[in-house]
């Protein structure tokens, strides 16, 4: 018993808070292992109350080069990865129509 005494619980670590998700269609695959995906918002005007669609392009890792123009994916936050690629490909919810 005298062991347990002077053990000191170690401290845990404060949980990390979910990293941010987005859905959006592929507008570029030209570059290697890298696409952008192209992420729509619509909002209301705060005076007008018409609906505005604003768009923002994201550039995220395709690790496998695995989607074409017109994809819809699902990207999430990452570390940085290059100067401007902060985001990951997760998984292609729908294919694109191919031409």
């Amino acid at each position: 018993m005298a062991e347990t005494e002077g053990a000191v619980a170690p401290a845990e670590k404060p949980a990390r808070k979910p990293r941010t998700q987005k859905v959006g269609r592929v507008v570029s695959n030209k570059m290697d292992k890298s696409v952008v995906v192209a992420v729509d918002f619509v909002r209301r005007h705060p005076i007008y109350h018409k609906r505005i669609t604003k768009t923002s392009k994201f550039v995220a890792h395709d690790a496998n080069n695995e989607c074409k123009i017109g994809d819809i994916v699902r990207i999430e936050e990452c570390r940085p990865l290059s100067k401007t690629k902060r985001w990951v490909v997760r998984e292609t919810l729908e294919k694109g129509v191919e031409i």
